[in-house]
């Protein structure tokens, strides 16, 4: 194995849940502003595999929502209409390029949305001493 992919696996092994679905939007932002080079640029196959991994990842933050919790199920109507959005674009490329950033923005403020709720709770995060008493 290579040292960069040891490393990258490892870096991702040690991310907390938040972090790791940070990393999530991030990638999917780059993968769409990628697609939008590539539709620039006519690149057709560049612009496909681009989306293949954007729709991956989609895939993968609708399909892990805890269903158990009330904003799962907005976040499952958001990813389904994400979906079928770029289901659109793909299939209508030039027409429908305009999409893209719109999508762009969407993620962004997703991902801006996990990254403050993470954050917060990370800071809030009280751990009980070894001793279980309780410091006020």
């Amino acid at each position: 194995m290579n040292p960069y992919k040891k490393y990258k696996d490892k870096s991702i092994e040690s991310m907390s849940q938040g972090e790791l679905l940070v990393t999530l939007y991030d990638e999917s932002i780059k993968d769409l502003k990628r697609a939008q080079i590539a539709l620039d640029d006519k690149n057709y196959d560049q612009f496909d595999y681009q989306l293949d991994y954007f729709i991956k990842i989609i895939r993968y933050l609708n399909n892990t929502l805890d269903l158990s919790q009330p904003i799962a199920w907005d976040l499952k109507k958001l990813y389904t209409y994400i979906n079928y959005d770029i289901g659109r674009v793909r299939a209508a490329r030039e027409r429908r390029a305009d999409e893209i950033p719109k999508l762009i923005s969407i993620m962004k403020d997703l991902r801006d949305g996990f990254d403050g709720a993470s954050k917060k709770v990370a800071s809030s995060d009280q751990r009980i001493p070894e001793d279980n008493s309780v410091v006020v």
